[in-house]
């Protein structure tokens, strides 16, 4: 914001903020309807980590009428908003940025392009690492005497809490750079709390994760890792404003 600038009357604020709504749901909606012909291509893709361990002649199974088509029509709908999100928080940022000053805006953005990036990071490492081992896990510790038909409504709502977990936790560098940033903490005080910390990302993982030590330890460590990633970058962050 500049001295020039003048406030907009409210009106306009919320018929700029409708405007910008709408180009982010359409812009969600026109990938949907892109993707929408490729479902089954798609949920069988997200469904591949476990359909590759299932025993010989098994399969996953649909215990509801609609699941055959509503299932794969609720991740075709997700995947569509992942993969509009950086214009979705485009036209929020667009919405947001008259109002910050210069150096306010040299330092939300390139953070705003770092979050989406680390969710996608986040995302991307639930499915290729976590995945084979938690269902690796899943499959074989059960009675050899029971079928493995996993549920494909269940399994994704499974994997979308999964998925929402890892690109979440992610974001832990984010959120400690903001912090510091804001003047609430210093790299120093977090170092002080790292055992805190890390009993902290177990916690969170337990919370977030299914009840197994596998995936609960998946997502601590890396937490515990993007911690001490953001620390660094704070750190550098304090040295750069007092350069400057």
């Amino acid at each position: 914001m500049t001295d020039t600038d003048t406030p907009l009357p409210l009106i306009a604020h919320l018929t700029e903020l409708r405007d910008r709504l709408l180009r982010a749901i359409l812009a969600v909606l026109l990938v949907f309807i892109v993707l929408f012909p490729f479902a089954n291509e798609i949920y069988a893709f997200v469904s591949q980590p476990l359909r590759e361990l299932l025993p010989e002649n098994a399969s996953m199974i649909a215990t509801d009428v609609a699941s055959p088509f509503l299932t794969p029509f609720k991740l075709t709908l997700f995947t569509a908003l992942f993969i509009a999100i950086p214009y979705v928080l485009f036209q929020i940022w667009s919405f947001i940025a008259p109002g910050m000053y210069s150096q306010e805006k040299r330092f939300a953005l390139p953070v705003l392009a770092s979050s989406v990036l680390l969710f996608y990071c986040g995302a991307a490492f639930a499915y290729f690492v976590v995945f084979p081992l938690i269902f690796a896990f899943f499959t074989s510790v059960g009675p050899t005497d029971v079928a493995i038909m996993t549920d494909i409504n269940r399994y994704l709502d499974f994997v979308l809490k999964l998925f929402f977990a890892f690109g979440l936790a992610f974001e832990i560098p984010i959120a400690a750079l903001i912090a510091i940033w804001a003047g609430i903490t210093t790299p120093e005080d977090l170092g002080r709390k790292r055992p805190y910390i890390i009993v902290g990302c177990f916690v969170f993982g337990m919370l977030l994760t299914p009840p197994d030590v596998i995936s609960q330890a998946l997502l601590a460590i890396p937490m515990w890792l993007l911690f001490e990633a953001g620390v660094i970058a704070g750190r550098l962050l304090i040295k750069r404003k007092a350069e400057s």
